[in-house]
């Protein structure tokens, strides 16, 4: 329904859009800690990062995600 949409935050520019209008794109994050035993321990996070539209064009977002569907194979 037109206008009952939640708005999401662009994570770029801090602009409030509806979710239906927002690109979504997960990001992978990496932490490398180091113990005291001298072993490394890696975690990894991952993200939903919601963008606007100018944002997502500006940053190129559009053909990260045209080479993501491109590797999955249907």
């Amino acid at each position: 329904m037109r206008g009952k949409e939640p708005l999401v935050t662009c994570d770029n520019c801090g602009r409030k859009v509806p979710r239906s209008k927002a690109v979504v794109f997960e990001k992978v994050i990496r932490f490398d800690t180091e113990t005291h035993t001298g072993s490394d321990v890696k975690f990894f996070e991952k993200r939903k990062v919601y963008y606007c539209i100018s944002c997502a064009k500006h940053s190129k977002i559009f053909e990260k995600k045209k080479e993501m569907a491109k590797r999955k194979p249907f």
